[in-house]
């Protein structure tokens, strides 16, 4: 346990945002799930596919995942549903 105040704060911090970066994360494995299991399924897919790609797209501009992770998914993604 840190003495010093602002090592204090600085676990704090990095324990709220830890959590909030572990939601937002969870928040894009559930969108992408969803999407592969409606293109296995052929229903809705155009939509759930659009709310992955911008999804992804959002968490790689903020940082949260690189940007060729995010481009690899939604090609996947668009392959899946190209084949289906």
């Amino acid at each position: 346990m840190p003495n010093i105040k602002s090592a204090i704060k600085r676990t704090k911090v990095t324990s709220k945002k830890t959590a909030a970066n572990k939601n937002k994360k969870s928040e894009i494995r559930t969108v992408v799930k969803k999407a592969k299991a409606s293109v296995a399924a052929n229903e809705n897919k155009e939509e759930s596919l659009k709310t992955a790609q911008k999804t992804l797209d959002k968490a790689a501009a903020k940082g949260l995942i690189s940007k060729n992770a995010a481009s690899r998914t939604k090609s996947r993604l668009a392959k899946a549903a190209a084949k289906a």
